[in-house]
């Protein structure tokens, strides 16, 4: 059998990611794999926002820049299977395309990393802090008004690199990508869920492949992990009836509080984090994207349709 070709972005942190499912496909299977390094567009427009990089190839709010050209190359043939962060996955899959695997997720949290150590409570007033995310920007501006929110651009290792440098005095990134590259000595505070929600999907990887492979899929599918894969299809559900891209302020995360059931929680804010609507839902784990869709709905009926119209997006729904 030919090893299986595994298509990743180029970045330090993605291709640790493929490194690692590779690792575990061949420990779990005995399959023989090599990485296709793929460069896609929100890694060639790292100079402009991420909203001018979706119109580059015609993604509303931002959505599928970074595995676009990714899945392309699943369709065509000249890949086997895709690593992503589900984070950066759209909610809807392209026809043709599966995802047999959501591997176990790592914290999703997002946290601090400052200069002087200090945590975000201790940051003096307009202290310099960098994120490219309009989620953590509204969220930071909603708890720390006084704080100069600024755009920053770049992979893990480059924004780490930046905030050494002086550029900004302080940045927030993702727990699980500075643990998957080793510098959680880095890490200065975790964020608080009442500080800082998390964006869908964050902390897990999913697996894709074409969905006609079946012997591929199977290959795969033994990465599976039941209980992440449902919180994610939670989260997801909860952003597809809200109809927005990764380019909306929405916080959300979905885990196992019991055996057997999820707990949800969201809050949606104006970009200038003046305004917030926030929810939480909880039910049976069977039942994982009907919780995400009833909390979407409750918070639509709080008013979060109105700061989404703010943010330029509209809900459709009925």
């Amino acid at each position: 059998m030919k090893p299986l070709r595994i298509g990743t972005r180029a970045s330090a942190l993605a291709l640790w990611q493929a490194n690692h499912v590779r690792q575990e496909l061949e420990r779990l299977r005995g399959i023989a794999t090599e990485i296709v390094p793929i460069r896609t567009t929100g890694d060639r427009l790292q100079s402009v926002s991420v909203a001018q990089a979706s119109e580059a190839i015609g993604a509303e709010g931002g959505k599928g820049i970074f595995i676009k050209e990714i899945e392309d190359a699943l369709l065509s043939g000249a890949v086997d299977i895709a690593v992503h962060s589900m984070k950066d996955v759209p909610t809807e899959t392209p026809r043709g395309l599966a995802f047999p695997a959501i591997t176990k997720r790592e914290d999703p949290r997002d946290c601090l990393v400052s200069r002087h150590s200090l945590t975000l409570d201790k940051l003096p007033h307009g202290t310099r802090i960098g994120t490219s995310s309009l989620r953590r920007q509204a969220q930071l501006r909603r708890y720390r008004a006084d704080l100069e929110v600024l755009d920053m651009r770049g992979n893990v290792d480059t924004r780490l690199k930046k905030a050494a440098a002086g550029e900004f005095d302080a940045i927030v990134l993702a727990v699980a990508g500075i643990a998957r590259l080793g510098a959680s000595d880095r890490i200065t505070e975790i964020l608080s869920p009442e500080v800082m929600l998390p964006a869908v999907g964050q902390g897990a990887l999913g697996i894709e492949t074409r969905a006609d492979d079946g012997d591929t899929s199977r290959f795969v599918s033994s990465l599976d992990d039941a209980e992440t894969r449902a919180c994610v299809a939670t989260e997801r559900a909860l952003l597809r009836e809200l109809e927005g891209g990764c380019q909306i302020p929405l916080g959300a995360w979905a885990r196992m509080e019991k055996k057997g059931e999820i707990f949800l929680e969201a809050c949606i804010l104006s970009p200038d984090g003046t305004q917030i609507v926030r929810g939480d839902e909880r039910g049976a784990a069977s039942d994982a994207e009907a919780i995400g869709e009833k909390l979407a709905r409750m918070l639509i009926e709080a008013g979060a349709d109105k700061i989404l119209r703010l943010a330029g997006r509209s809900v459709g729904k009925s």
